[in-house]
């Protein structure tokens, strides 16, 4: 069985829309044209090759093209025919499905095209804010259509794959979460740190959240703390290695003095607070920490532990760029922090200001310069 593959092309030409194989067009030459020259000058190609491309694809499909006899014209085999006879019915059947395809991605390039349009590619900690904060942008669009257009490219990943992808450069800014005022010492430290750099990297104000437990509603085992899990013996669902939800667990636990090994099911993981929700909601496990939005979407109960500063960090040399002075704008909107205080769990926080590292995360610090007598 042979796969097919699509390609399309950008041209200022305002052809109709085309699935087209090379192929086809040779044979379509060939047939009408009486022989490979003819077929080729029709073309604009030269009879080496298309005697070479017709050849090429009879290695890559299998069979014989075309029927060469001496004296008489070349002649299409029977599965050329049908390679044709195909290519006609798909044509027929699919026009509309090809128009429509063809303007989905005029649609997607015209914001290449448009100098009023930006586009942010964030790679962030799973966080349903963010994904409010998408669609609030492109809602704004009609409203304020003199207004730069803002498209927000998320992917979301761990905070620790998140940084790295700032400073490998796949993306022009990063989502990553910590307790308010972190403590010298803590694992969070140890982690971010190093991937982050005073001078180099600034914050940029998003939101204050608040993480807590996720359990069955009216709670039935009375889960009130992570002591609480480790003495019921509860069924607990974590977060993978590098997300910041992993880290400030890690955290809490270190400062309630509970090894890991105390926690059951510290080692079953689900990759986003959505699917820890889900698995609590499911049965499958007692709780999980996560977020009060993802815990109201499954009809949990939620038990606040700690508040938490969700952080943008970008590059100190994007801040002026328009992609980012576009974002900067729509968060410090009005609207767009009335939204946000309205999601479960959820505090507006510096929105859209440019904050040092050393202001929200207080592991640097930095001895005055000494200046010679004059």
């Amino acid at each position: 069985m042979h796969r097919l593959q699509f390609h399309y092309t950008l041209s200022r030409d305002s052809s109709p829309a085309l699935v087209r194989n090379p192929l086809i067009d040779l044979l379509t030459a060939v047939s009408s044209q009486g022989s490979i020259s003819a077929g080729a000058r029709a073309l604009g190609l030269s009879y080496r090759h298309v005697w070479g491309e017709l050849k090429r694809w009879e290695s890559e499909l299998g069979n014989e093209l075309v029927v060469w006899e001496k004296g008489q014209s070349a002649k299409l085999t029977e599965f050329a025919a049908k390679l044709m006879w195909a290519e006609r019915q798909a044509q027929i059947r699919l026009a509309p499905q090809i128009e429509a395809l063809r303007g989905d991605l005029q649609r997607a390039f015209a914001v290449a095209f448009d100098p009023q349009a930006h586009v942010v590619t964030l790679y962030a900690s799973h966080d349903d804010a963010l994904a409010s904060l998408r669609e609030q942008a492109l809602a704004a669009e009609p409203q304020h259509p003199d207004k730069p257009q803002l498209h927000m490219d998320i992917r979301f990943c761990g905070s620790v794959d998140a940084i790295r992808a700032l400073n490998e450069g796949r993306c022009v800014m990063a989502g990553f979460h910590t307790q308010q005022q972190p403590a010298a010492g803590s694992l969070a430290e140890k982690i971010y740190k190093p991937l982050l750099q005073p001078g180099l990297h600034k914050i940029i104000g998003f939101a204050q959240r608040t993480q807590g437990l996720m359990v069955a509603a009216g709670n039935p085992l009375e889960l009130h703390s992570l002591a609480d899990i480790q003495r019921t013996n509860a069924r607990f669902v974590n977060r993978a290695l590098g997300t910041g939800t992993r880290v400030l667990l890690d955290d809490l636990l270190a400062g309630a003095g509970i090894a890991s090994s105390g926690i059951r099911g510290y080692d079953r993981t689900e990759p986003s607070h959505t699917a820890a929700a889900h698995a609590v909601a499911a049965g499958t496990a007692d709780v999980a920490l996560g977020i009060a939005i993802a815990a109201q979407n499954q009809k949990l109960d939620f038990i606040p532990l700690v508040q938490e500063d969700y952080h943008l960090v970008c590059l100190k040399s994007a801040l002026e760029e328009p992609p980012i002075l576009a974002l900067r704008e729509l968060l410090q909107t009005e609207l767009w922090q009335q939204l946000l205080g309205g999601i479960a769990g959820y505090t507006p926080s510096q929105c859209g200001k440019v904050v040092s590292l050393s202001e929200v995360l207080p592991w640097w610090t930095f001895k005055p310069r000494k200046t010679k007598a004059g």
